[in-house]
């Protein structure tokens, strides 16, 4: 069983009437001996889940910021067993969970099962895999269920109502809502149905449901975590981490007390 549930943090905010804040960084970017000191800071900073990235040639997903940050990271040597490997040696200084993000290919170099097992010691608590289709998880989640790892999924903007229901009805950790369609990356705003559109999914979705891509100031974390279960935050935070700028980052999350002010904004 993995050292913390992300069932268990979303049951906590729940309770408290808080919205999850899920900060994206690149695993390695400064080198693998800054992550334990990365992860503690965002943990300070009042971060709920880590999405924890890992360097890949190829990406497909990532905007301008994070392909940088993964050159970063691929420039030092920084590779996925590396990455669970120092996870493992620091996960007692670690009080959140923490959510591996990797394309396919890396898995599959290190092996599936290996993967999982790897993860497990490392107190991975959920693996998202945003190159591998619904259809074709089995080879992955199925390892990872051993483990009680979530596999989670992907929702996009252009997911039909079926879709989203086919995919949220079995969900594991929380649903991944992509807010737009493109790449990774700062956004100036979105347009006003996307909240209908996350309202839709969080209805129907087992899991809980957050909002990512494109999220990057306070603002955009409310309006959007208004309408789901919470935010994911990734371009932003890794170029504040790499601009020595982490204090700055409790400035993106949003405060209880706004989010019910918008949540009544937006839903009156």
């Amino acid at each position: 069983m993995s050292k913390f549930k992300i069932e268990d943090t979303f049951n906590r905010l729940k309770e408290k009437d808080e919205k999850a804040f899920i900060a994206y960084i690149m695993a390695g970017d400064g080198g693998l001996s800054d992550l334990g000191r990365q992860i503690r800071e965002l943990e300070s900073a009042g971060v709920s889940i880590v999405e924890l990235g890992i360097p890949f040639s190829d990406p497909v997903a990532d905007g301008p910021a994070i392909q940088a940050a993964g050159r970063r990271a691929l420039a030092e040597g920084v590779t996925l067993e590396a990455v669970l490997s120092e996870l493992a040696r620091i996960k007692a200084e670690i009080g959140i969970p923490v959510v591996i993000m990797s394309y396919a290919n890396p898995v599959l170099r290190l092996g599936a099962e290996k993967f999982a097992g790897l993860a497990h010691e490392a107190g991975v608590a959920g693996v998202i895999l945003p190159d591998v289709p619904f259809e074709q998880e089995g080879e992955f989640g199925a390892p990872l269920a051993k483990y009680d790892i979530a596999n989670i999924r992907f929702v996009t903007l252009t997911s039909s109502r079926e879709r989203i229901r086919e995919v949220t009805e079995t969900a594991e950790g929380f649903v991944y809502a992509v807010t737009v369609n493109g790449t990774t990356g700062v956004r100036d705003g979105f347009d006003d149905s996307l909240y209908d559109h996350l309202s839709r999914i969080t209805e129907v979705s087992n899991a809980p449901v957050c909002a990512g891509f494109g999220i990057s100031t306070r603002d955009q974390a409310e309006r959007t975590g208004a309408a789901c279960d919470g935010v994911i935050v990734g371009s932003r935070i890794v170029n504040l981490l790499h601009e020595g700028k982490a204090d700055e980052i409790s400035g993106i999350i949003p405060q209880k007390s706004v989010l019910k002010k918008v949540t009544s904004k937006i839903f009156d």
